[in-house]
């Protein structure tokens, strides 16, 4: 601090450092079962089905619990925030993340403990999910209230690029990690190691955040009485506040979350999946993607400070809406030219009476339902029709044969090859290209929002204001959204289905902001 008390430059560069690898350590903390999600181990490990897809789901499930709990976890972190103050906060939380996610790569299979696996794991993504809610609003305000006037969006940028590193570590690790083992030592125990790794993070981040002083805003307050006594109820009371709180949930944190998610683990989930891509390779052209991208948040973080907050954010949320069936379907035809073409050329029609399916049935009712199963589990991209009796039609060809080897080898015959593929060197440069236009679709929503979340809610009962509403909204808009979109595509056998969930919160949240927010640049 300097003689006014104010923080130095060199305080300010703390500050930033120490909350942004923070953020880092924590969101890898929280993603790397996501990571490990999307390749299956999770599922095949923890979640023992008879059905593959079955599998996937459950353990996008077990994903989602761990957003669930992040509102609970605003509410908890959030009234101790306002209380006792933001730095010994998040110093909990992130003790909290570490241990617990530590504890899923010790967690036995359920192969040899049964249904305490899951058990375990899922109380292990709950308390995750309660650290996560109390960290990042902690994060954002530090930063927030050590930044000069004119600067907040730029400096609290560092912590929205935080998340998104988060992601590309938990990639790193994994691939490091897989680099250094054979294959069948990673499938067997190697994968857990990920997990463990969090213990190194968390003493690295326990170390810097131990050299941090209170917020000066926090540490005034404090001085002049000023905190409010019941924060949570205060922050649904103070005048005008519940509105604020609404357009945060609906308006910010549920837009800019999906995208992030669709940007990051949707293209994951895609080019691992329906578009075969090799699973190593999948996974190093969406960390670097991600990486390359890592810059559109801090730029429109800055850009913020200039322009405002909400108008980046209405742009943003635009633009998402015009370019994101375009580019998903640029990035599929990139990634898996000869599936392209094959759909393309010899479309799969399932016809029949009755082609009710579920894809979490043990077994289907119908032979209709039971054609859906095996080319979902295939990730083939099928269309239905209602006919009195069951059509399998390859190319507009009846195809006699209903059995699975029999599906399996008209498919062939069809030109589908569904072995895993390694795209060529232009066309991983347009996947690259993609995924950098998705990133900044992110960047551009969420690069500004720590700064605007933190000057829309007074001090008193910022940290609860703003948890509460960001958790809500991140933890079941974003959380539950691999979920849902594996689950549409799995119910339409449209690989681009999915995208219709982001589209459509995407469209809620531009009339929400649009109608419903204010400027608060400069609050």
């Amino acid at each position: 601090m300097d003689r006014s008390g104010e923080p130095s430059a060199k305080d300010v560069r703390l500050v930033i450092t120490a909350s942004s690898l923070g953020t880092v350590f924590e969101w890898y903390d929280f993603f790397i079962y996501g990571t490990l999600a999307a390749s299956g181990i999770i599922g095949r490990t923890f979640f023992p089905a008879d059905n593959a897809l079955v599998q996937t789901l459950l353990a996008w499930a077990g994903f989602a619990v761990g957003f669930g709990f992040r509102p609970l976890g605003a509410v908890l972190f959030g009234y101790l925030g306002d209380r006792l103050g933001r730095k010994y906060t998040f110093l909990v939380t992130i003790a909290l993340m570490g241990v617990a996610t530590a504890g899923v790569g010790l967690v036995p299979s359920a192969a040899a403990i049964g249904f305490a696996a899951p058990a375990l794991v899922l109380l292990l993504r709950i308390a995750q999910g309660l650290a996560l809610g109390g960290e990042y609003g902690g994060a954002a305000i530090y930063v927030a209230e050590h930044s000069p006037p004119g600067k907040s969006g730029f400096y609290t940028s560092f912590i929205q690029a935080g998340v998104a590193g988060g992601f590309i570590l938990s990639l790193a690790v994994v691939l490091g990690t897989k680099l250094l083992m054979p294959d069948a030592m990673w499938q067997d125990w190697g994968w857990r190691i990920p997990f463990l790794f969090s213990v190194v993070l968390l003493a690295i981040s326990l170390w810097m955040r131990l050299k941090l002083s209170e917020s000066p805003v926090f540490a005034a307050m404090r001085a002049a009485g000023g905190r409010a006594k019941n924060p949570i109820k205060e922050s649904f009371t103070y005048p005008g506040n519940f509105k604020r709180m609404i357009v945060a949930l609906f308006g910010i944190a549920a837009g800019l979350t999906v995208i992030w998610y669709t940007a990051m683990f949707t293209v994951l989930s895609f080019l691992q999946g329906p578009m075969r891509v090799e699973e190593t390779i999948a996974q190093l052209l969406t960390g670097a993607g991600a990486l390359m991208g890592l810059g559109w948040f801090i730029l429109f973080g800055r850009l913020s400070d200039r322009w405002g907050r909400k108008r980046p954010i209405v742009w943003g949320y635009a633009a998402t809406l015009a370019l994101l069936f375009p580019l998903f379907w640029a990035l599929g035809a990139a990634a898996n030219p000869g599936l392209a073409r094959a759909a393309e050329r010899a479309p799969v029609i399932v016809a029949g009476p009755n082609c009710s399916y579920s894809p979490f049935a043990k077994a289907q009712a119908t032979e209709c339902a039971r054609l859906m199963d095996h080319l979902s589990k295939k990730g083939v991209a099928y269309e239905t029709r209602r006919t009195p009796g069951t059509v399998l039609a390859i190319g507009g060809v009846p195809m006699p044969d209903h059995s699975p080897a029999g599906v399996d080898a008209a498919l062939a015959a069809a030109g589908y090859d569904l072995s895993p593929v390694t795209p060529s060197a232009a066309n991983i440069a347009t996947i690259l290209l993609v995924i950098l236009m998705l990133g900044a679709l992110s960047g551009v929503t969420y690069g500004p929002v720590a700064a605007l979340l933190s000057e829309m809610f007074p001090p008193a009962i910022r940290y609860s204001s703003l948890s509460i509403p960001y958790h809500l909204g991140t933890g079941y808009f974003g959380g539950f959204l691999p979920f849902i979109s594996q689950y549409i595509v799995a119910r339409t056998g449209d690989p681009y289905a999915g995208l219709w969930y982001t589209w459509v919160v995407v469209a809620m949240a531009l009339l929400v902001t649009a109608f419903g927010l204010r400027e608060e640049r400069g609050a």
